[in-house]
């Protein structure tokens, strides 16, 4: 059983593990998520936040700061039918969010 302590990155897991992780770590994790959601085909708005259940603020935070770890996402489409496309991946690895996604995905929960 694994409970998030709100507001302090702490996860208790089975009652007496803690694991710590900072807020930028936190923030990295989900920024390469939603880059790798993009890639794979959720890349909608609406998609986007179904399949994260962010709010949708963080969402828009997330997607307008990708390019601040190399990330080059465009968008097209207008209001109704915006999509993103993920054009450049940066110095980011795209095989090791593929290799490690239950990880970032417990991170992020």
């Amino acid at each position: 059983m694994k409970q998030k302590i709100k507001g302090t990155g702490h996860l208790v897991v089975n009652g007496d593990i803690t694991i710590n992780t900072s807020r930028s770590k936190a923030s990295f994790y989900r920024r390469i998520y939603v880059a790798y959601l993009i890639d794979s085909g959720i890349n909608t708005p609406k998609e986007l936040l179904d399949a994260t259940k962010m709010p949708r603020r963080t969402l828009q935070d997330t997607l307008a700061a990708l390019g601040e770890v190399g990330i080059q996402a465009e968008r097209s489409g207008g209001t109704k039918n915006l999509t993103y496309q993920i054009v450049n991946w940066g110095a980011i690895n795209k095989d090791w969010i593929e290799n490690n996604l239950q990880h970032v995905i417990d991170v992020l929960e």
